[in-house]
């Protein structure tokens, strides 16, 4: 069920013992917004966990080197920016049906929790959690002010994308003017700073690149055997979707990774006029018109004809 703004203040101020969860693979805005709600629930008396079905990458450290709380027993379960309970991994099995209250940006949200809060016109989750902080009147601590930030700039591609409109760039504002935020140095650590592993892929991805559809279609498969030959962890993906869509002409791109699983994730990225949340959910995923992903089960040449035919259609 969709609540009001007043409804999710009401309920975030009145809960406690909480776990807060983020989808598998976990990106800078689902755990910037995760920590800075559990920063909130922690200045204000309460007991809470962020929780994750994988690792959260190093380069975050600065957001999840923090205390989690542990001794208590969960009442209340909210998700954050998870569109559909199947991001939730393995904690799908144990409270993908218990969800209270779930907060995000995904115009293909599925409604899944008792409580959804949604604003599709958002950025990121960061955004959606800054407006009910302002709105309560609740000042960030400089920690949550980094987890917003953060949030907010690696869903935006360091306010590239056209999701960050006006209302995203006053926030950022607000946030660089009222803390101690070194907004430069989080900046550097999301886009710039790379592993070894991480610039061996990007040399490769001209290899490995394909073109389908006159030009039309980019394609990056990342194999498992790719992943172990390089030495990459899945926390150094992140942006190779962004990649796809930089070759001149192209107006899909999809970044495609194997999973341990044998299943293949993939991350549409969207030039033109495509919206490829639609692409995906044919596929059982969803996101943003720009930006959207989706698993696809069997081998890697069925994938990719999978994909294909679905751009081909999108496109006619």
């Amino acid at each position: 069920m969709f609540i009001s703004e007043k409804e999710t203040i009401e309920f975030l101020q009145n809960c406690d013992n909480i776990y807060i969860f983020t989808h598998r693979s976990p990106d800078g805005d689902c755990i910037g917004t995760g920590f800075a709600l559990h920063d909130f629930f922690r200045r204000t008396g309460r007991r809470s966990a962020v929780l994750c079905s994988d690792n959260f990458p190093d380069k975050f450290k600065f957001i999840t080197d923090t205390e989690n709380d542990s001794d208590f027993t969960p009442e209340v379960f909210i998700t954050v920016d998870v569109a559909d309970k199947k991001l939730m991994g393995k904690y799908e099995k144990l409270y993908g049906d218990k969800i209270n209250l779930c907060i995000d940006h995904h115009v293909s949200n599925k409604d899944y929790a008792e409580r959804t809060f949604l604003k599709a016109d958002d950025a990121a989750a960061c955004q959606v959690l800054y407006g009910l902080f302002r709105t309560m009147g609740f000042e960030l601590s400089d920690y949550s002010a980094a987890c917003i930030y953060t949030g907010i700039s690696t869903d935006t591609g360091c306010f590239r994308y056209e999701n960050a409109n006006a209302e995203t760039h006053i926030i950022a504002g607000e946030i660089m003017s009222s803390h101690n935020l070194n907004y430069a140095e989080i900046n550097r650590q999301m886009f710039e700073i790379k592993s070894k592993a991480r610039m061996t892929l990007e040399s490769n991805i001209c290899n490995i690149m394909e073109e389908y559809l006159d030009g039309k279609l980019v394609i990056v498969a990342v194999t498992a055997d790719m992943v172990q030959k390089w030495g990459i962890v899945s926390g150094e993906l992140d942006g190779v979707a962004s990649i796809t869509v930089q070759l001149e002409g192209t107006e899909v791109g999809v970044f495609v990774k194997e999973r341990e699983d044998g299943t293949f994730r993939c991350s549409f990225r969207s030039a033109g006029s495509v919206n490829v949340s639609e692409i995906c959910q044919t596929f059982g995923g969803g996101g943003h018109a720009k930006a959207a992903g989706c698993t696809i089960d069997g081998n890697i040449e069925s994938a990719k004809t999978q994909i294909i035919e679905a751009v081909r259609k999108a496109l006619t």
